[in-house]
């Protein structure tokens, strides 16, 4: 592609992102692909200094940081084609005014899955032993180990795994846990198709004939109005003593309370990358039971992780570009259904 060829973009994230997600290589390919300026990487697509470079531009490369593309600020770029979005949702991104002006959006969740379902499995499998229990406060167990371990219920051979939301996560969730010998995987889901659902190694069944049935309940829906804690009080209360909840979506698919009430009596554990509110509040008591584990919402990209993210983005750039049509472009009937 000649120079002349190539469009106007602006990188429009927050600088600290760009120096994570854009090393020399992609910065390079970057350049290849479109004219860009370095020092115009800014998540303030409103500042002044910017406005006559926003007449020229044609595409938009965005990720944490950017603002969303309201009417107003996409009046000032009428240029714009099309949006490559180096993150996972687009949900705080787009509006009703980018889809009325035929712009694309792609999105990078695909990538930004894998560390996400690498998460979650590892995260199965040690609750599988309860290792997150056992490693929280070694020293309350180092006189029980001999009949901790004589236990039946620390295993993974044989485990019931429920997976909430055959989301892109999900489905990664269940590939992976075809690894467990003898595993049983269920999946509730209302919109999954239930012949792809069997053919990834699962079997879809409707969430209150999934609950009492499993080991482990992993939840991987998206964030919507209809999904707010759509696990409350009554659904753990249906799974059966001594399962484990992990949560690597979003904290408001859980009833926080209810949650903290079933790992308080001991019934049930939780592994949580994400809580509701996120952090929670210094006094829950969910930080300081023993059954549950929380991390700081460390499952998706991180580090060199997140290089991911920016290659599908600029894959699909470079296909846009050549007149094709991006891979992982989003429709605007996706965001009713998917993160």
């Amino acid at each position: 592609m000649s120079n002349a060829a190539r469009p106007a973009a602006l990188v429009a994230m927050w600088p600290d992102v760009f120096s994570t997600l854009f090393d020399d290589a992609r910065l390079a390919r970057l350049h290849a692909l479109c004219e860009v300026r370095d020092d115009e990487t800014t998540g303030d697509l409103d500042d002044p200094a910017l406005a006559a470079r926003l007449t020229e531009v044609e595409v938009l490369i965005t990720s944490w940081g950017t603002p969303p593309l309201t009417a107003e600020r996409l009046d000032r770029m009428p240029r714009l084609r099309a949006v490559f979005h180096c993150a996972g949702t687009v949900r705080s991104l787009v509006t009703d005014a980018v889809w009325e002006r035929g712009i694309v959006v792609t999105t990078a969740a695909e990538a930004n899955a894998i560390p996400v379902a690498e998460f979650t499995f590892a995260s199965i499998v040690l609750a599988g032993k309860r290792a997150q229990v056992f490693a929280r406060d070694p020293r309350a167990h180092r006189r029980e180990w001999r009949t901790l371990l004589e236990t039946t219920n620390l295993s993974n051979l044989g485990r019931r795994v429920g997976v909430v939301g055959f989301s892109r996560i999900g489905r990664r969730v269940v590939a992976l846990l075809q690894q467990l010998d003898a595993v049983e995987v269920l999946v509730a889901d209302p919109y999954a198709d239930a012949t792809a659902v069997t053919a990834a190694g699962a079997r879809l069944v409707p969430l209150d004939e999934l609950l009492p049935n499993i080991d482990v309940l992993s939840l991987h829906a998206p964030e919507l109005p209809e999904t707010k804690r759509m696990i409350g009080a009554a659904q753990l209360a249906a799974l059966p003593d001594g399962a484990t909840v992990i949560n690597t979506a979003r904290g408001s698919l859980l009833d926080t309370d209810a949650l903290a009430a079933e790992c308080a009596s001991g019934r049930l554990d939780a592994i949580l990358d994400v809580t509701d509110p996120e952090p929670l509040p210094v006094h829950s008591p969910l930080l300081d039971l023993p059954n549950v584990s929380i991390t700081p919402h460390i499952a998706g990209s991180l580090g060199r992780e997140t290089l991911r993210m920016t290659d599908a983005a600029l894959d699909d750039l470079e296909r846009f570009l050549n007149g094709e049509h991006p891979r992982e472009a989003v429709r605007v009937a996706d965001l009713g259904v998917s993160a």
